[in-house]
């Protein structure tokens, strides 16, 4: 997530430890890739006919990560939205917890040997 730049800017001085904006360090390109993709996390989760169709030829757990995913962050936006969040902070806090779901079903595809 800090190489993607979805992790907030801190100040500590001392006893004080102020939180700010997203560093925006690292791959804009990947980083401005999951914040579109959060958007699409305001709808209910579901899987279409089509995107059923593609994740048969998946491994099982990596279509059980993506459900998970898919559920999770569904329920996380709601829970921001009702809490008043701006749209765009919370599309924001989802693209970073995107990117940890993102993480996983790398590490369950790695090849073997590697």
């Amino acid at each position: 997530m800090a190489y993607l730049g979805l992790v907030p800017s801190e100040n500590t001085s001392g006893g004080k430890r102020r939180q700010g904006s997203i560093t925006k360090a690292g791959n804009e390109t990947a980083r401005c890739m999951l914040v579109e993709a959060a958007w699409s996390y305001r709808f209910p989760a579901r899987i279409s006919r089509p995107q059923l169709i593609r994740q048969e030829k998946l491994a099982k757990p990596v279509r059980d990560i993506a459900w998970k995913a898919q559920e999770r962050l569904c329920r996380r936006y709601r829970q921001f939205a009702r809490a008043g969040k701006l749209p765009t902070v919370i599309t924001t806090a989802i693209a970073r917890e995107l990117a940890g779901f993102v993480w996983a079903i790398a590490n369950q595809v790695r090849p073997a040997g590697a």
